[in-house]
């Protein structure tokens, strides 16, 4: 398989705040040596043609087999990063969300795979207490959570 790498175009994607209680439901993000660089909320690509809502119904069915319901309002973060050096570029709608499978709340971890067969985990964190050298991505997404009321 080939490694990650970001495309050289920007990318409009979506991801769900989905939370049990103070936890966050986030996926490993891992570098090309399969260390643990950061975590982010689980979400996709839009597809040309496609809303915002529409595209995060269908990274949720694709991810984890169940629909959700978005509970809450758009956020919006411009994520210009480096990953194994190579620069990417995001606009990303965040929103709170609902799963429609209640099993997945109780389950510490989450395993899926992406649509190119990539094996993800996704596990249910403390956005306000990552480990040390831990990342939330995207960039601004941690800040805007501990400003949450």
């Amino acid at each position: 398989m080939t490694p990650w790498r970001p495309p050289q175009n920007i990318r409009a994607k979506v991801i769900g705040l989905a939370w049990r209680g103070d936890l966050l439901l986030a996926m490993e993000i891992r570098d090309d040596a399969g260390r643990l660089k950061g975590l982010r909320p689980l979400g996709g690509s839009i597809a040309f043609g496609e809303t915002r809502d529409e595209a995060l119904i269908r990274e949720f069915r694709e991810e984890l087999g169940c629909g959700v319901t978005r509970t809450g309002p758009w956020s919006v973060f411009e994520n210009i990063f480096r990953h194994e050096g190579a620069l990417g570029h995001e606009i990303v709608f965040a929103a709170d969300l609902d799963l429609h499978d209640a099993a997945l709340y109780g389950r510490d971890a989450i395993a899926f795979r992406e649509d190119d067969g990539t094996p993800c985990l996704a596990r249910w964190v403390r956005p306000d207490a990552l480990d040390e050298g831990m990342a939330l991505f995207p960039d601004g997404l941690a800040a805007a959570l501990m400003a949450r009321p």
